[in-house]
């Protein structure tokens, strides 16, 4: 009997207001559980870093994928995600060596697939394997956040990771928006057409 391999997805970064987001695919491997796994907003950092080399280590296989600012821009943030999630699972699949028979699929709508999918709400606190998909998709997504803030240390992205905070809103005026802002979204744009405003006054 041939075993049938679950694949679980999951994204990081849908809300900021620049980087690129993230997703993670994870298929579990029965035979090496994992202790621990939960919804990756609630561990702490120190807690995820040591889960994302387990899983690594542990599961059947896993992917990541992202869709960068200039394709969120250009298809909008939930096509761009759905993007990112299939890339994660193109991913997985290499390593693999073939598609898995199912996705579980955190949220209430799945990717363009050629295989199984499922959209599960609050599914990052039901399925482990979702729970994985989002613990490695938040660590990659921080620690691209970190890698940015030493290209543009105006705008604290280590502290706030792109997210919409009064110290972002407060730099994005100051400063204007850099290359890894998402310009369609409302709060970057209106930050811009104000600047420009200002310029041709």
């Amino acid at each position: 009997m041939s075993v049938i391999w679950i694949c679980g997805v999951d994204e990081a970064g849908r809300g900021p207001l620049a980087g690129s987001v993230v997703a993670g695919a994870v298929v579990l491997d029965p035979n090496k559980p994992i202790e621990g796994l939960k919804d990756s907003k609630k561990l702490s950092a120190s807690r995820r870093e040591f889960l994302f080399e387990q899983i690594q280590l542990k599961s059947k296989a896993w992917g990541l994928g992202e869709a960068s600012p200039a394709e969120i821009d250009q298809i909008n943030i939930l096509q761009a995600t759905m993007l990112a999630m299939r890339r994660a699972i193109e991913d997985l699949t290499t390593r693999l060596g073939s598609w898995p028979d199912k996705a579980l699929i955190d949220g209430n709508r799945c990717p363009e697939l050629p295989i199984s999918s499922e959209a599960i709400v609050k599914g990052d606190a039901k399925e482990p394997a979702i729970s994985a998909a989002s613990i490695l998709a938040k660590v990659t997504r921080d620690r691209q956040m970190i890698e940015l803030h030493k290209r543009f240390p105006q705008y604290g992205f280590a502290q706030h990771m792109g997210y919409p905070t009064e110290m972002h809103f407060a730099a994005l005026k100051e400063f204007g928006a850099c290359d890894e802002h998402r310009r369609s979204f409302s709060p970057v744009r209106n930050v811009l057409e104000a600047a420009n405003s200002l310029v041709k006054t």
